[in-house]
């Protein structure tokens, strides 16, 4: 059986989002952050040395990174192709997959600096000009990707969506999502999807 290691408060609930996506049969192991540090335990780091998440192990594959983990579960459970599409349609392909990380490996850095400045509150010129410049960048150019449409890449939804809802999410609690209202949208539309509601009943205590 799949299991699937979540950290709370933290990007692996997305991760359990896919899972109920695509109606999987899985474990849930939940692990709780040092109130004082905010990081992984000891408990989470016997399953990954960085103690991050979201981890799953399957059938003795332990596998970290959300983009990752989200090309593994539906290459191995969506034949269909229901939330990607084909590798033989190598343009579409290709774009997914684009949009796939660009959440990880784009949005998130400069949304992380926010919240590490936020926590410290201590003002630092030089890293808020950056973050502020590079999130209204990011965020103005999802927003025009999305125009008038109800998913990232159009009328269906993909697991490039569950990618950025997370960094969306993120922007929302950071306060940062004022100025994009049909990001804001977006985002609703994506968490009154019932599997978004299970992920959060299961993985939410």
């Amino acid at each position: 059986m799949l299991t699937l290691h979540h950290l709370r408060i933290g990007r692996s609930i997305f991760t359990v989002w896919l899972a109920e996506e695509l109606g999987l049969d899985y474990e849930l192991k939940v692990y709780h952050r040092d109130p004082q540090t905010m990081r992984a335990q000891d408990d989470l780091k016997q399953i990954h040395p960085l103690g991050k998440s979201p981890v799953i192990e399957d059938d003795g594959l332990v596998l970290s990174e959300s983009g990752a983990i989200t090309s593994y579960l539906l290459e191995k459970h969506d034949s269909e192709h229901r939330f990607s599409p084909p590798r033989s349609d190598l343009r579409a392909w290709a774009r997914y997959t684009q949009w796939l990380h660009y959440p990880e490996g784009s949005v998130f850095t400069p949304l992380f600096l926010r919240m590490i400045l936020l926590r410290s509150g201590q003002p630092h010129e030089t890293f808020q000009a950056f973050s502020d410049g590079e999130i209204a960048r990011h965020f103005q150019h999802m927003s025009h990707q999305l125009g008038d449409n109800e998913f990232i890449l159009g009328d269906h939804f993909s697991g490039a969506d569950i990618g950025i809802s997370y960094v969306v999410s993120m922007a929302k609690r950071l306060k940062a999502l004022d100025d994009y209202p049909a990001l804001a949208a977006y985002l609703e539309r994506n968490q009154q999807r019932p599997a978004w509601q299970r992920a959060v009943e299961r993985a939410v205590e």
